[in-house]
C-alpha cells in the first residue's frame, strides 16, 4: 500500500498497530460499505467528484493535481514539490497564507502533499464554508502569485525541509538511496529535491512548469461531507468553469525503466544512526495491476502487526529493532522493499541474511489457510478504519482518480482482499521478489567500535 511519507516514519509502522485477527471461521467477515459518489467533467477538463455524508457538519475538500516528483524538469528535482509551497503564497485577490484564515479561523484545517505522482491539496472546514473555499481554491489554481520573493522565500523553505529531514536525521539518507533502484525513471530522483538545482532555477522555469501542470484539466476535485451534490456542483461551475483549458499538452513521463536482471548493492556510511539498518528494493508493476491486491497481501503477512513474519522473525529473534514491509505501488512500476534497523551489536549482513530468508518463504512455502486470513483480514479492517472519515474518505478517492484513473477502485479494494489465495501469494512473491530484481541497501554506521556498529 503506498505511504504518502517514509524514512523515520515507515518505522512506526512496525511496532504492532493492527492486532493479529482470528481465523475467519471464528467472526463474521468485515462488512465495509461502498463510498457513494457522483462523478462529471466540466467543459474545461476539471474532474469533479462528490460524496454526499452527513454524519458530521463538516466537509472535505481536496484538489489533486497529475504531477509530482516524477514530473520534475530534467535537471530540477523537486519543481513539483516547491509548487507545493508555492501555492499557499497569496494570489492577485488575497494575502500569502489565506488557506489558515479561511480554515482555521473558523475551527477547520488545510494542508498538502507531494507524492512521486500527484500533488494534492486539502480543507477540512465546517460545511457552511464549503463555497468560500471553492472560490479560492479556483483562485489559487488561476491567478497565482509567482513572483521572485516568493520563489526565493518558498526554496529556501524546501532546501531547509531537505537539510533537516534528510541530512540530519539519523536515517534520512536511508530511502534516497533506495531509489537506486531505478536507473532511467525519474522515481530516481525521489520527491523532496535536490539542493543545487533548486539553486539553480530561475523564475522563468517555476512559471513554466505552473502552466504545464496546474490546469483544470490535470485536476480531480472531491468533495466528501454534509453538502447538497446540486448545490456542490453548481458552486463548481461557478468558480471553476470559467477557467480556460490551455492549448498545449500536458507533459507526460514516457520513460520506462528496463527490466533489472542482476542485483544492485550500495553501500553508505551515516555520520548520525546509531545502528545499521538495511533495505532491499523490488520492482513492482503500476498500481493499476491485477497483482496489487496480492502484493498489498504479502506486505501484511510480513509486516502488519505483532504477529507478522518480520516481526516474528528479527525483532523477537533479537536482530531487530525496527522492521517494515512495503508494497509501495504508483502510478507507473514502484517498488516492494523490506527494511530493518539492527539491534545492537547485530551488522547489515545480519539484517539482510535474515531479510532474505523471510522472503524466500513467501516463494518457497505455501501460506497457510489461517495466515493468510488473518493478512486479509487486517488489510480490509486497515481500509475499513481509513474511510471512517470524511478527510479519509476524500484522500482516498482523489488518490484513486489521480493515480488510478477511477475513484471506484476504492470500492473493488474489499473483494479483490478477499479474492487473494494462497497461489496468488506465491505466484506475486516468486515473480518479484526475487535477487535478480532486487537493489540492496547497507545503511553502515561511522563508528565501526559503537554499540550498534557493523562487523
Amino acid at each position: 500500500m503506498h505511504r504518502f511519507a517514509r524514512g523515520l516514519a515507515l518505522a512506526a509502522l512496525s511496532t504492532g498497530l493492527v492486532a493479529p485477527c482470528s481465523a475467519r471461521a471464528q467472526q463474521a467477515p468485515i462488512a465495509v460499505a461502498p463510498i457513494v459518489f457522483t462523478q462529471r467533467v466540466l467543459p474545461n477538463g476539471l474532474h469533479v467528484v462528490v460524496v454526499e455524508d452527513h454524519r458530521t457538519p463538516t466537509v472535505a475538500i481536496d484538489i489533486g493535481y497529475n504531477v509530482g516528483g516524477k514530473s520534475d524538469p530534467p535537471g530540477k528535482s523537486g519543481f513539483a514539490h516547491l509548487f507545493e509551497h508555492l501555492m499557499f503564497k497569496g494570489t492577485v485577490n488575497v494575502k500569502p497564507e489565506s488557506m489558515d484564515r479561511f480554515t482555521e479561523d473558523v475551527g477547520g484545517y488545510n494542508n498538502a502533499y507531494t507524492a512521486e505522482d500527484i500533488t494534492n491539496y486539502y480543507e477540512i472546514v465546517p460545511s457552511n464554508h464549503l463555497e468560500r473555499l471553492l472560490w479560492a481554491e479556483a483562485d489559487r489554481m488561476a491567478n497565482l502569485t509567482v513572483d521572485e520573493p516568493n520563489f526565493v522565500t518558498e526554496r529556501k523553505v524546501v532546501i531547509g525541509e531537505y537539510d533537516q529531514s534528510v541530512l540530519a536525521q539519523p536515517y534520512g539518507m536511508l530511502f534516497q538511496l533506495v531509489n537506486a533502484a531505478y536507473t532511467r525513471h525519474p522515481y530516481q530522483f525521489g520527491v523532496i529535491g535536490n539542493p543545487e538545482q533548486l539553486n539553480a532555477a530561475k523564475l522563468s522555469d517555476v512559471i513554466a512548469f505552473h502552466t504545464s501542470f496546474y490546469r483544470p484539466d490535470n485536476a480531480t476535485l472531491v468533495l466528501v461531507g454534509d453538502l447538497d451534490p446540486k448545490q456542490a456542483f453548481a458552486w463548481v461551475q461557478k468558480y471553476f468553469g470559467p477557467l480556460k483549458r490551455p492549448a498545449a499538452p500536458i507533459p507526460r513521463v514516457r520513460i520506462v525503466e528496463p527490466a533489472q536482471t542482476t542485483q544492485r548493492r550500495v553501500t553508505y556510511t551515516s555520520k548520525n544512526a546509531p545502528l545499521p539498518a538495511t533495505v532491499i528494493a523490488y520492482h513492482i508493476p503500476a498500481q493499476r495491476s491485477a497483482d496489487t491486491p496480492a502484493l498489498n497481501i504479502v506486505e501484511a503477512l510480513l509486516g502488519r502487526g505483532t504477529s507478522s513474519r518480520l516481526r516474528v522473525a528479527l525483532i523477537d529473534g533479537g536482530v531487530a529493532s525496527q522492521v517494515v514491509a512495503n508494497a509501495d505501488t504508483r502510478q507507473q512500476p514502484g517498488l516492494f522493499y523490506v527494511f530493518a534497523i539492527a539491534n545492537a551489536g547485530k551488522t547489515t549482513g545480519d539484517l539482510e541474511a535474515a531479510l532474505d530468508k523471510e522472503v524466500a518463504r513467501m516463494r518457497d512455502e505455501r501460506v497457510s489457510a489461517a495466515e493468510l486470513d488473518k493478512a486479509r483480514t487486517q488489510a480490509i479492517a486497515t481500509l475499513a478504519r481509513a474511510l471512517q472519515t470524511h478527510d479519509n474518505v476524500a484522500q482516498a478517492l482523489v488518490r484513486a482518480a489521480v493515480i488510478d484513473g477511477d475513484p471506484g477502485i476504492v470500492n473493488r479494494a474489499t473483494s479483490e482482499y478477499e479474492r487473494v489465495t494462497a497461489a496468488d501469494v506465491q505466484r506475486v512473491a516468486r515473480k518479484y521478489l526475487i535477487a535478480s530484481n532486487s537493489t540492496v541497501v547497507a545503511y553502515e554506521t561511522a563508528t565501526p567500535n559503537g554499540p550498534g556498529a557493523s562487523k
